[in-house]
């Protein structure tokens, strides 16, 4: 019986290494002769299956939005405050040059919100003035990227808010991770190791409601496939280079089961229409390598 166990043990790992192996050539192939430095990394079962050039950090851009959530609950939870509690915005808060549903609706500040709604506009919306509020509402960058450190991830790095990636092109780049560091963070988040109940259902909830990116991970994935997901996106530089295109976030499959995907996109020739559809072709062949 050992002996038995032993080999049937053996055909499975070789069996898991050789469909990860697939899939990884799958991927590169979708990559081939595109003109940017794309990452990948995969998770599924608890494990990165497929890693594709993560050796360096990408530009995180408006996924840093992500992390900054799962700081701000922290926060909360840590205080014992509720969603529900409430803090004021000024007309200085909205700064008029970036995107901000939150300002377009109330352009004179001078009014309070809950954390809930800021979190909504953040993370579902990917407001900047709501992300910035929300950083200041912590204690400032410096606590946020010390909340990454304490929780073991030394390959994601954040430094800047969005008002100051916006005071020029390159600091657009100064959030930084590698794919790897994302599927494992998110994993974290899902096995619910990082927040309470309370917290940990309403940040999956805005996730899945993120309405940036639509053409992104979820763009080819069969309707109705529950995605919760961060998008990022830059501006070009004066050659028209974009500094970042990416979208991470999880997939759930129709067993139940669920995988974590990053992709970034960094320093890209190509268009945007063609970045998205980069993203979205390895969404689908990572959706249908694990639904065969």
């Amino acid at each position: 019986m050992t002996k038995l166990l032993t080999t049937l043990s053996a055909v499975f790992l070789f069996f898991s290494v050789s469909t990860a192996g697939t899939l990884q050539k799958q991927i590169r192939s979708i990559l081939k002769d595109k003109k940017a430095m794309i990452g990948v990394a995969v998770l599924y079962n608890g494990k990165i299956t497929v890693s594709v050039n993560d050796d360096q950090g990408y530009a995180m851009l408006s996924t840093f939005k992500f992390p900054l959530a799962l700081a701000v609950c922290d926060y909360l939870d840590r205080q014992k405050l509720p969603l529900e509690t409430e803090i004021y915005v000024s007309k200085a808060d909205l700064h008029p040059d970036t995107y901000s549903p939150l300002r377009d609706k109330q352009p004179e500040g001078d009014f309070h919100i809950s954390i809930k709604e800021l979190l909504r506009y953040c993370v579902s919306l990917s407001d900047n003035n709501a992300c910035d509020i929300l950083i200041r509402y912590i204690g400032g960058i410096e606590r946020l990227q010390q909340y990454i450190a304490d929780l073991g991830f030394p390959d994601m790095v954040i430094v800047a808010t969005e008002t100051q990636m916006h005071q020029q092109t390159g600091n657009q780049a100064l959030n930084r991770t590698r794919p790897s560091a994302a599927v494992l963070l998110f994993e974290q988040f899902l096995q619910k190791k990082l927040l309470s109940a309370t917290y940990q259902d309403f940040l999956e909830q805005i996730l899945i409601e993120t309405t940036t990116g639509a053409n992104k991970l979820k763009g080819l994935l069969p309707s109705g496939t529950l995605v919760g997901h961060k998008t990022g996106s830059s501006d070009r530089n004066a050659a028209g280079l974009k500094i970042g295109d990416n979208d991470m976030g999880f997939v759930y499959l129709p067993n139940g089961n669920y995988f974590v995907i990053a992709v970034f996109i960094m320093d890209s020739m190509e268009d945007d229409d063609t970045n998205a559809s980069i993203i979205a072709r390895i969404s689908r062949t990572v959706y249908d390598h694990y639904t065969k």
